[in-house]
Parts: structure tokens; sequence; C-alpha cells
């Protein structure tokens, strides 16, 4: 027999022998024990069995017959609220109990005018009842919980599997580090001269009757005026004077020596430039396994399991979702690599009815003692089919956005384009993108870089290393040689931190709740101008009441001031509103002043609004 089967007849038979325990002439153990043992919906037969054979082995008739009938109150008052409701609170199966007894109580002389116990003895029963049954229900739950049969994913997250994506990075980075070991040159190396230098002589001296007088070991002559020759083919290009001159003087070949010099130079040269690009590609990759093995690493590091720790509010999740309605299959608590809770539960209703997920929501409120909300993408009823749910700690802080964009004079599309992006780890992520040039083609190459820095970051890779693996990619491409500025902003909605990464982008400015504005700005290059991309960096305390702006160059670039960025910081300030799309709206009427309506370069204003919940 399974473990649960045997705790089930361990239920029964207890059930039987508390039938032998008398108070004061009653056995208020009966009604109360199988009221809190029947509200689980498993082992029921076996409490049936045991209660019964210990009535009709241990008590009179009389007593039989009164808590017979409590007992088939108790059954046909749990059983309606389970049809009608589709659940029964312990409270219910409490008061039935007590109700039930009590009123038996009351008119037991029907049964035994003899024995008929007083009215406040009847009374202290029903409340003994009562209160019995909704302790024990707990502890009955908590019984036929089958902790030690359950799987924990400890060996998944913590032990083989963690290893193995540990591994799994470890490869990732010693291949970049091969991939790295390859440096790029910029000038020949002696041995690089050497065999051009044999490749002439091979192809011109070879046929020349003096060629074994002119290259004779102890004849340094000619290794000298070679050695010259290509000197002077990378510093100039071509021979100088005095060494096309000496050449002449030794050799009557000289001319056909000297062009040939030069094809076989411009061959090298060629042939260098196609290895420094492949070197190029090989960097690339190597960030891009750089990033594969940090994302392996982060996912093998992001959770500890808390299952054991924290067993007994587990079980106190699955008795309230229980009385909701709800059974659920599996449950498991993670303390995230920032400290923060996360609820992870698999659940279908008992009866098969479609259950709102914010009755669960509420239980599990109540247990873990902070507010939790589920995934925005989780289903909001929990039905007969099993249904995946994900639970977060709620932030202290939520965000308002607005934007306003103005298009170039003559051009039908913006070439700037945004992002706000609100993860389910509590941060909120602003992206902005100026493409190079304007019209279309610049549309299309923001909208990229926005939309594969939304990608990463979703998939939950860092923010530099998502900037890091887009420019790699951006470089690949290169053909074009498109370009285009990334400007990240990302804020903790728990603590009120801000993370500023700028690639090549116009200046962000902060306004503070007191009114004073400060400007953050870079002087890095866009994304895909080379392979070593510089990534400036910044951090800021944010708190309640205060506004982020980010701004395209077009919007800074027409403000007709030595100091751009401190006029405009002076706007931000003058601006009395807390809507952020009416400040972004009257940011960009004021730079429409200053330019006299004429909009010179696409111009985007996104605005962000930091408040307190409650």
């Amino acid at each position: 027999m399974k473990k649960a089967g045997w705790k089930q007849f361990l239920l029964g038979i207890v059930g039987a022998f508390l039938c032998r325990v008398g108070i004061a002439g009653c056995f208020p153990l009966i009604p109360s024990y199988f009221a809190a043992v029947y509200l689980e919906e498993s082992g029921r037969s076996f409490l049936f069995i045991g209660v019964l054979a210990g009535l009709v082995a241990f008590l009179p008739m009389t007593a039989i017959a009164k808590y017979g009938m409590s007992i088939l109150f108790i059954v046909v008052v749990i059983r309606l609220s389970e049809w009608v409701d589709k659940r029964c609170y312990t409270v219910v199966g409490a008061l039935s109990a007590a109700g039930g007894t009590l009123a038996l109580s009351v008119f037991g002389g029907i049964f035994d005018m003899r024995n008929q116990i007083s009215m406040w003895a009847a009374i202290l029963e029903a409340l003994f009842i009562f209160g019995f049954v909704i302790l024990a229900a707990r502890a009955v739950h908590m019984f036929l919980e089958e902790k030690n049969s359950e799987v924990y994913p400890e060996n998944a997250r913590e032990g083989y599997q963690e290893q193995k994506l540990i591994n799994y990075a470890k490869s990732f980075e010693g291949l970049s580090d091969t991939f790295l070991s390859m440096k790029k040159t910029s000038q020949f190396q002696p041995e690089e001269v050497g065999r051009m230098r044999e490749e002439v002589t091979g192809r011109i001296c070879s046929g020349c009757d003096t060629c074994a007088i002119c290259w004779e070991p102890s004849n340094h002559t000619m290794y000298h005026i070679f050695s010259k020759l290509f000197q002077g083919l990378m510093k100039e290009g071509a021979a100088d004077e005095e060494t096309a001159k000496e050449l002449k003087d030794h050799c009557m070949y000289a001319e056909h020596i000297a062009a040939e010099a030069v094809n076989v130079f411009e061959r090298a040269q060629v042939n260098r430039a196609w290895y420094n690009r492949l070197l190029e590609n090989r960097e690339v990759i190597a960030q891009q396994l750089d990033a594969m093995a940090f994302i392996m690493q982060d996912c093998a590091n992001e959770c500890r399991l808390l299952d054991k720790e924290e067993k007994k509010r587990l079980a106190e999740i699955r008795y309230r979702a229980k009385e909701c309605g709800i059974v659920i299959e599996e449950i498991h608590l993670y303390e995230k690599h920032d400290s923060h809770s996360q609820l992870q539960l698999k659940a279908h209703s008992r009866w098969g009815n479609c259950v709102a997920v914010k009755q669960l929501t509420r239980a599990v409120n109540t247990v873990m003692g902070n507010h939790m909300y589920p995934h925005r993408e989780d289903r909001i009823f929990i039905g007969k089919d099993t249904t995946e749910l994900v639970y977060e700690e709620e932030p202290s802080f939520h965000t308002v956005s607005g934007v306003a964009k103005l298009i170039k004079d003559g051009s039908l599309v913006s070439g700037d384009n945004f992002s706000i992006m609100e993860k389910e780890n509590g941060e909120c992520v602003l992206s902005l993108s100026d493409g190079m040039g304007f019209g279309m083609e610049a549309s299309k190459e923001s909208e990229l870089v926005v939309e594969l820095l939304e990608r990463f970051v979703e998939a939950g890779f860092a923010k530099e290393t998502a900037i890091k693996m887009l420019n790699s990619s951006m470089v690949l491409r290169g053909a074009d040689e498109r370009y285009s500025t990334v400007d990240m902003s990302s804020i903790n909605l728990y603590t009120g931190e801000a993370e500023f990464l700028k690639i090549g982008a116009a200046a962000t400015f902060l306004r503070h709740k007191n009114g004073e504005v400060e400007w953050l700005l870079s002087d890095s290059l866009p994304v895909g101008v080379c392979c070593e991309l510089e990534i400036w960096k910044d951090t800021r305390e944010l708190s309640d009441g205060d506004f982020l702006v980010m701004v395209t160059d077009g919007v800074l670039e027409y403000l007709n001031t030595e100091h751009p960025e401190e006029k405009l910081a002076e706007m931000i300030a003058g601006i009395t509103t807390n809507h952020p799309g009416l400040l972004a709206k009257k940011i960009l009427d004021w730079v429409m002043e200053e330019t006299g309506g004429r909009v010179g370069d696409d111009m985007t204003v996104l605005s962000a609004a930091l408040w307190k919940k409650g």
C-alpha cells in the first residue's frame, strides 16, 4: 500500500479508538474528529468504516443513535456545500459538527429521557467540537501531505543540472579565449617580409645567370637592397628613388623586380586585411560565446530552493487553496539572487469548475505575509486542467510613461524608435534608439536595435551583455555601414535604483521632486561601428515623484546655444506637471519655439515618472 493509503487507513483506526473517549457522559471527539478528517477529500471510506466500527464496538445504542445522526448531518452539509459552491470551508464543517451535535443534545430526550444532558453541557460540547475541528483540520491536512514522497527539484536546481550548466559555461569561455588569443597585426613581421622576398626572387631572379652570384650567402648587398625596398613599400607604397637607383646599379632586371615587389606587397596587404577582418569576426563570436557563458552561469545560480525551510508555509497555502476548491499538485518557493521570493505552482480545480486565480492569490498573500502577484501572461481562471502559475513579490514603486515625437520636415517616418518594458522581476527598462540619417532606412535600423535589445533583456541577459551581443550582430552585418545609438535606462521598482547605459546617445535628464534637474552625458560611439564597444554606464538613486527624461540628439541639436543640455534642463525645471506624457509634449513645444517651427531632424522625448505604491 502506498504511503498515502497507510495514512488514510491510520486515520480510520484512530477514529475507531476515539469512540472510547468520553467526557462527562459525552463523546465530543467523535463528530469533531470525523468532520476534521472528512473535510479532506481523500480517505473518506476508511474514515467511515473506522468510526462506524468504533461506534458499534464501544458505545451504547442511545449514543450510537445520537452521534450517528450527527455524523450523517455532517456528511450532508459538507457534501451539499461541495456540490453547490464547489468547495467547503473548514468553518462550515465545524459549524455543521457543532450545530448538529448541539441540536441532538438538546432534543436528545427522544433517545434517552433518563440520561439527557444539561443545556450548559450541550453548549460546552458544541464549543469544544467547533474549536477542535478548526484546529484539527489543519493538522490532518499537513499529516496527509506527502512531503516525504514529493520530488523537490533540488537536484535539478542545485545539483546535476546546475553543474552541467556551469560546465557548458566554462566550455564557451574556453572557446572565447581561443578566438581572442589570435591578435590582429598592423606591421609585417620579418618572416613575412622574407616570404615576399623569396616570392619575388623565385619569379625574377631564378632565371637569371648571375642569380648565384647576387644571392651568394657571403654577399649581403641584395639582401640589404630588398630590405630597404620593402620598407619603402610599407611606408610609402612605393620604392624610394635612392633604393631604386641602388637596385638598378646592381641588377639589370631592376624595373621588373620593383614591379613584381609592388604586386607581391599589394597581395600581402589584401591577405592581411582579410585576415584581420576574420579576426574581427572571431572577436565578435568570442563576445557572443562570453554572453552565452554568462547567461548559463546566471541561470545556474539564479534561485535557491526554500521548500524544506518553508514546508509549513507551503502546506498552509495548500490548505487554504483546498478551501477555495483548488488542488495544488506541486508548489515550490524560491529565493532569487535579488533576495526576493518567487512562488511556482501547478494547480487544478477540485470539482472541475473554474475558480478565479484572485482567490488563490488572496490565500497566497495571507500566508506569505507580503503582497505577491501572478505573472501577467498567466491565466485568470483555474479549471480542471493543470494550470501553471508563478507569483512574484510586488515592487514598492510603479512607473507611468509618456512619449512625444516629431518627424523631420520632408520625411514620412521617424528614424527614432523606443521601447518601454516592465519585466516580471520588478524592473522597468526604457530604450531609445536613433538611426543614422532619416527616413525609412533609419527607422528600420533603430527598430531592429530596439527589438533585439528587448528580446535579449526579456530572455534574461544582463543589459551590458545584451548590448554587446547586439553590437556584435551589427558589426557582422556591417556591409551597409548604418549605425544606431542606444540609450537604455533601467529602474529597479523594488529599490528605486536606476541604471543608465549609453552608446552614442544624447543626454538623459533627471527631474527630482524638489525641482532640481541633472543630466547625464556620454561620448561613446554608436553600436555597429566597431567590435570593441565602449559602454558608458552610471547609476542614480530615484525616489517617489522623480522624473526621467530621455531624448534623441534632434531635440538638443537646434537649441541654438553652446550648452544645449543646460538649456534643456532649465526648460524641464520650468514645466510644472506630474504627467509624463504632457511633460514630453511641452518639452517639444518649447524646442519648436526655439527652432521657429522647423523640424530639422527627428525628435523624440521619452519620459517616465516613479511613484510609490500605496
